[in-house]
Parts: C-alpha cells; sequence; structure tokens
C-alpha cells in the first residue's frame, strides 16, 4: 500500500453540468483520525464533491485515493464498501420501525427465515453504547427526539466500518447541549482513528471541533489550512470574498410610532408576564439559549399557540388574536424557524408557494386568474432577487437562501404591519445572509416593524436596533443598539 500521509486524496476534480462548471480542478485531502471542515456559500461546490466521494455523481476528471491507491467510485454501494459514510442534513429515518431496525436497514440478521431480532438489538446496543448513547435499540423512531435520531444516523455510519464519516449541518436542529454531547461523539470516533468530514455555516463550531478546513467558493479550491492558522475574519473573507465588516449592512434606521404593543403577555399558565413595544420601522431583536422562550412568545403572537394573559395593541387598538387567521387579519406576519417543515411546500412550484396563503385574491368570477397569479409572483421574485430558472421551478430545487426568500415572499406579498423572522438564516451561506440582512433593512425603510429572533449573538448585534434578551421564558435584560454588549447579552441569556 502506497505511503501517504492522508487517507483521502482527492485531485483535480471537476464536474460539470452541461456547460456550467461546478468543480474546477478542486483538491481535497483529509488525514487519519482527523476532523476536517468543508465550507463555502451554499452552491460554492461541496455537496457535489461529497456527491462524487458517495458514488452518487461521477467526476468528469479527477481522481479518488484512498489511503494512497486510487478509487472508480460507480456508486454508493462501492462507497460504502470504502469505508465512507454520509450522515445527511435531511435525515430520513423509517419512523415505524425501530432504532435497531433502521440501523440495520437492508441486511437485518436472520434466523430461520426470521429477523433476529435478539441478534439485531445485542449489536445495536453495542453501537450505542460505542457512541455513550442511552436509547433502547426497541424503541420506535417516531418516539425519538431530532437530537436521539441523529445518534441513530451515527451509529448506523459505524455500523458499515466507516473509515470517513461526513456530516452535513450535523447540529442545525440541536440544542447547545445536544451540541456539547455531538462534539464529545466525534473526539470519541477521533481517537478511533475515524476521519470525520464536518459541512457546517456555523463558524464557531468549526473552531471548536475541527482540526482543518478546505474553503471552495464558486466551485474552485480557495484555500485549505489547520484552523490554528486561520481567523474568522480570514475564513469568512475566503469563502465570500469580502470583509467581516461587509458582512451586516449599515442601518440607519428612522422610527415612527409604536406599531406592536404587548403587555403582561403569558405563553404558560402561571408564567411570566412579557411587556415590550416596537415601533414602525424597528428592529427589535429576541435572543436568548436554546429553549429560553423565545419561538413560544412568536407563535403566541401569531396565535399559533394559546395565550395565557396580556394585551396586544396594534397602533394603539386592542386586538383579539386566538389564530393565525386573526393574525394575518390584523396585520403581522410570521416566518417560521424552520422552512422545510413549516414554511414551505415541498411539492409545489415557487409561484405555488408565493400565492399559497393569498390565494383567494388572484380569483375572479370564481375563477384562478393564473396570468394575476404570475404577474404576482414575478414582481415578488424580482423584489427579493430570487435566483431560479422559472416561477415554476419546484422550491425543494432552490439553494437555502433562495428558499428563504421565498418564505419571505409568501408574507410580504400580505403587505403585513409587523414581520416576525424566527432564525431567517439558519442553514443559510454567508452571501445569502447578506441579502437577507439588506432587504431586512430595504423593509424597515418601507415601514415594516420586525421582529428577529436568532441564536447568533453576531447577526443579533449587526441586524437589530434593540434586544430582548430572554432566560427562562421571561425577558432577563433589554439593550439599545449603542449599548450592545456581547459579554452582557450572554450573561442576561444564561440567567446572571
Amino acid at each position: 500500500m502506497p505511503e501517504t500521509e492522508f487517507l483521502l486524496e482527492m485531485k483535480k476534480i471537476t464536474k460539470r453540468f452541461s456547460s456550467n462548471t461546478v468543480l474546477d480542478e478542486v483538491d481535497f485531502s483529509v488525514r487519519q483520525g482527523e476532523v476536517h471542515a468543508l465550507i463555502g456559500e451554499n452552491g460554492a461546490g461541496k455537496s457535489t464533491l461529497m456527491k462524487i466521494l458517495c458514488g452518487v455523481y461521477h467526476a468528469d476528471d479527477g481522481s479518488v485515493l484512498i489511503q494512497g491507491e486510487k478509487q472508480k467510485i460507480k456508486n454508493p454501494a462501492e462507497s460504502i464498501a470504502l469505508g465512507i459514510s454520509i450522515i445527511n442534513q435531511e435525515m430520513s429515518p423509517m419512523r415505524d420501525l425501530t432504532v435497531a431496525e433502521n440501523i440495520f436497514m437492508g441486511r437485518l440478521p436472520m434466523k430461520n427465515g426470521f429477523i433476529d431480532k435478539k441478534t439485531m438489538n445485542k449489536m445495536a446496543q453495542l453501537l450505542l453504547d460505542e457512541i455513550g448513547s442511552k436509547i433502547d435499540p426497541s424503541q420506535y423512531m417516531n418516539s425519538l427526539k431530532i437530537s436521539d435520531m441523529q445518534m441513530v444516523e451515527i451509529c448506523k455510519a459505524i455500523s458499515f466500518d466507516a473509515k470517513i464519516i461526513i456530516m452535513d449541518e450535523p447540529t442545525s436542529a440541536l440544542s447547545e447541549k445536544e451540541v456539547e454531547a455531538l462534539f464529545q461523539i466525534i473526539n470519541n470516533l477521533k481517537s478511533k482513528g475515524k476521519s470525520i468530514i464536518y459541512i457546517s455555516h456555523k463558524l464557531d463550531e468549526i473552531f471548536a471541533i475541527c482540526d482543518s478546513a478546505t474553503i471552495l467558493r464558486d466551485g474552485k479550491l480557495i484555500d485549505r489550512s489547520d484552523i490554528k492558522d486561520l481567523t474568522k475574519d480570514q475564513m469568512i473573507s475566503s469563502m465570500v470574498g469580502r470583509k467581516i465588516e461587509d458582512i451586516f449592512p449599515p442601518r440607519h434606521p428612522k422610527f415612527g410610532d409604536i406599531m406592536l404593543s404587548i403587555r403582561d403577555y403569558q405563553t404558560s399558565p402561571g408564567g411570566p408576564k412579557i411587556s415590550f413595544d416596537l415601533r414602525k420601522g424597528e428592529v427589535l431583536g429576541l435572543t436568548g439559549l436554546m429553549g429560553a422562550g423565545r419561538t413560544e412568545l412568536a407563535e403566541t403572537i401569531f396565535g399559533m399557540r394559546k395565550r395565557y394573559g396580556g394585551v396586544l395593541k396594534i397602533e394603539d387598538k386592542e386586538v383579539t388574536v386566538n389564530n393565525p387567521l386573526q393574525a394575518m387579519k390584523s396585520g403581522i406576519a410570521f416566518c417560521t424557524d424552520d422552512r422545510k417543515l413549516t414554511g414551505l411546500v415541498g411539492t409545489m412550484s415557487i409561484k405555488e408557494n408565493i400565492t399559497l396563503p393569498t390565494i383567494q385574491d388572484f380569483f375572479k368570477g370564481g375563477m384562478l386568474s393564473y396570468k394575476k397569479e404570475i404577474d404576482a409572483t414575478n414582481r415578488m421574485m424580482e423584489m427579493l432577487r430570487i435566483k431560479a430558472t422559472s416561477y415554476m421551478t419546484n422550491v425543494m430545487e432552490l439553494s437555502g437562501g433562495n428558499q428563504q426568500k421565498v418564505v419571505l415572499a409568501k408574507w410580504l406579498y400580505r403587505e403585513p404591519k409587523i414581520l416576525i423572522l424566527d432564525e431567517p438564516t439558519r442553514g443559510i451561506d454567508v452571501g445569502a445572509k447578506v441579502e437577507i440582512y439588506n432587504v431586512i433593512n430595504e423593509l424597515t425603510d418601507k415601514g415594516y416593524s420586525i421582529l428577529f429572533i436568532s441564536s447568533e449573538m453576531q447577526e443579533i448585534i449587526g441586524v437589530c436596533d434593540r434586544v430582548l434578551i430572554f432566560h427562562e421564558g421571561d425577558v432577563n435584560g433589554e439593550l439599545n443598539r449603542a449599548e450592545f454588549n456581547q459579554e452582557y447579552i450572554m450573561r442576561c441569556a444564561s440567567g446572571l
């Protein structure tokens, strides 16, 4: 076997789709027992590179070497046989089957023509013990939290005796404690000589868990460095071709009268009473640790949750909001924190998603006016700079950033007075984030009032005019933009 310092080498990988070159002579290498970050904006070529490694796509040029030996990976089965396994961001577990059945799906142990459940559960238990999980292998998947489902996916990867494990946005749905648990598992895998390819937009995590990083931009290799030789500013600049100070566009807000007034709002029986005002043209941030109560408050304001007390006023007029329809009629719009689960209909086109909440507006004499619907869609796509070949493109074919813009478009068409944005940049790349930030500035310039929920400290500081800091369901601090202080925000969020 040839000697090499790398377990995996991908050399001069080129991939074209028609006349579009999505990977241009990209080099990618990973050492044994290291956690290697693969980063770049959506569309940079990360997914295509990994699909070539997993046998889903075939490179037009270039070569793949495992432990110095050149490999032809024709399909996913050959990739798995070489010790390569991927944990996708979009998990698709068999929810009506057990944990053990999910781990060994397609290769269930048999005895006398029947599934040997005893052996299967024992094998699954060994894998769960290896990563320190307390999950019962006989438990059904539909009873698990997202974080536990991810642990099952890791067990499945290990069960193939994977040498290289690809983790695609592994913490997108995890709490802080669950992220810490995942990092312990990654360090345990690393200590056993496993190599982890870690794909994430969360730079703090990359600096916390990764040993080295490859940065792609527009299908080209921009940098490969050890993490200790990189700063966050350098990383962002390499990813997007701009400096970190250019990420958050400057804000010059002109506040009007109070648009939304919340007094003694309770999201749970006997819970804390929350009061605040939101002015016309203002971005008011709601931040705190996972589970601090920000989303619960937003859902209560929008009528998705029961309100247990308090008064809501819009433009100094008391309004009753017991369901989303009443909220929409009152001029409130809500972009939820999970665009794929609750923000979009994945089987529909861009046009159908944008016009769905206001479909009654496009009927005339009992007939749907397709021209009016198409004109409205084109106007919203132009306004939000949604990149797609056509308004009939399926929304799931879009990048994360463009999907998020479609979610925005369907609400902005209603011309709401108050827009609630819950984690609007989750899972999208830095370039797409900048576009969303620019849209926010344009909206507040037009007089929109925005409640902006985010767990990212820099985002709160860069986007908002004022911030409410939540801890255990209550507001534990409030700062104006001139007073923003990262340490103080974290202390309030931690209950100090």
